[in-house]
């Protein structure tokens, strides 16, 4: 198994898609340091496995995401200290995020379980 930005990569699959296991970097990302480091593919199937990697280019992805990309703890980080800021600052985003409904205009009337939870029982709504 790779290991890169503290997170081990599963090394049977194609290495675009293997760098977004790594919390901050997604299909773009990913696409973006092959072609910094000279893997330039037409289609995902021209992408190398992680396994058919050498130790030079994954040394090089390393160095790439280091100092180009905010990953891991860092990433996790500084998106809990946003949203500490708009609960502190008590603006409409951050109320909410602190009352768990959805943050960006979505309809929460019909939908947002994922945000709201599980639906609770009202009593008294049965005929």
């Amino acid at each position: 198994m790779a290991r890169i930005a503290g997170v081990n990569l599963p090394t049977n699959k194609r290495v675009h898609i293997a760098l977004t296991y790594i919390h901050g970097i997604g299909r773009t990302s990913a696409k973006d340091i092959m072609t910094k480091i000279g893997h330039v593919a037409k289609h995902a199937d021209d992408y190398p496995r992680l396994n058919e990697m050498s130790e030079e280019d994954l040394t090089k992805v390393r160095e790439i995401i280091d100092t180009d990309y905010e990953v891991e703890g860092d990433k996790r980080r500084n998106v809990s200290m946003a949203i500490k800021r708009l609960l502190d600052m008590a603006c409409y985003r951050g109320l909410r995020h602190r009352k768990g409904l959805p943050v960006r205009g979505q309809n929460c009337k019909n939908n947002a379980r994922t945000r709201k939870g599980p639906a609770k029982a009202i009593a008294g709504k049965k005929k």
